[in-house]
């Protein structure tokens, strides 16, 4: 041994990792996770969205257009109000039914629905009358609500399915000179993006088309009788799905019933209404109470399962606001 070796010192040893040991402190699963589909199905006018939904493992319509009237389907009431959708969810959430699949016939009357419930709030005659976009960004906040209230349903084992109507639209690429047309969700440009976002799975349904050419030069459409589902993003039209369909399949359930079965998750047992209120409530459950009876909602021996489901669903759009009201009110009866 050197004396530069002496100075060092004894050779140290470096510990390695213990692979058994990684990650001992984490709750960690591996592997597919089956759960229930959240889907958007849309197209053209007439291309037979709804009859397609039609096949949908034991579904349940919200009808907000009356598209579903030729259609041996179970559904709610027409949804003329955006009251009639979050009852029609609030009653879903509750959990005593059979269902599997709810379906959302359309968004874009979703939309509209909205939009209204939210003029009428206001006393505006349209959303454009509350000025510098205010009004789509109020639809779109009410619109992300929605969407979280259904997890609810996911939870339960349900599948949700929105239909939409398509739209074509200008596209201008950020990356490239010149625009070009595609299909588009017809919802406004605040509200489809959430949507898309939302989707686990996005098919474009269309008829096959093609142009040709007569002698004189002079081009016409031909076909426009088969019809198609898209399931991959292109220039031409928004898709997507993550359970490896081709591109382009045949307009049949059969094509996409593999989705809606192998991620069918076993139904758990849905938490009630009551369960619900009491999770929002926490341990403040006493003084909710107390808030919903002095709305009415509530007798003193009633239980939170008696609250009416749409006044409900208000809670559950919006549970802060909520827990605001009950402070504020509790913070009214001690003084």
């Amino acid at each position: 041994m050197t004396s530069r070796d002496r100075r060092r010192g004894p050779p140290t040893t470096q510990r390695q990792p213990n692979p058994d040991m990684k990650n001992s402190n984490l709750t960690l699963s591996r592997g597919k996770i089956a759960r229930p589909q959240k889907a958007v199905i849309y197209g053209p006018e007439g291309v037979g969205k709804s009859t397609l939904a039609s096949h949908l493992p034991s579904p349940v319509f919200l009808d907000t257009e009356g598209g579903t009237h030729h259609l041996d389907v179970v559904r709610f009431p027409d949804a003329r109000t955006w009251d009639d959708v979050t009852s029609a969810a609030a009653q879903l959430a509750r959990g005593d039914h059979e269902f599997k699949s709810f379906v959302i016939d359309t968004a874009d009357w979703l939309e509209k629905r909205l939009a209204e419930h939210l003029c009428r709030k206001a006393s505006k005659e349209s959303i454009e009358d509350f000025g510098y976009g205010k009004g789509y960004v109020l639809v779109a906040e009410e619109f992300a609500k929605f969407l979280a209230s259904l997890d609810t349903l996911l939870h339960g084992g349900m599948h949700i399915v929105f239909l939409a109507h398509s739209t074509v639209r200008r596209f201008e690429s950020p990356d490239q000179v010149g625009s070009y047309d595609r299909y588009e969700l017809k919802l406004s440009k605040q509200v489809a993006p959430l949507l898309k976002e939302w989707a686990d799975l996005i098919l474009f349904t269309n008829y096959v088309t093609k142009v040709a050419e007569s002698d004189s030069g002079r081009r016409r459409g031909i076909g426009g009788r088969e019809r198609v589902i898209m399931t991959t993003h292109c220039a031409a039209y928004d898709a997507k799905n993550r359970h490896g369909l081709e591109e382009k399949l045949p307009f049949s359930y059969d094509a996409i019933a593999p989705v809606f079965a192998s991620n069918m998750a076993p139904a758990a047992r849905a938490k009630s209404q009551g369960e619900r209120l009491a999770e929002i409530l926490g341990d403040r459950v006493n003084d909710g109470r107390e808030f919903l009876i002095d709305r009415g909602q509530l007798t003193k021996d009633g239980s939170l399962n008696d609250v009416d489901a749409d006044y409900a669903a208000r809670i559950f759009a919006d549970p802060d606001k909520f827990l605001a009201a009950v402070e504020s009110f509790n913070s009214g009866a001690a003084q």
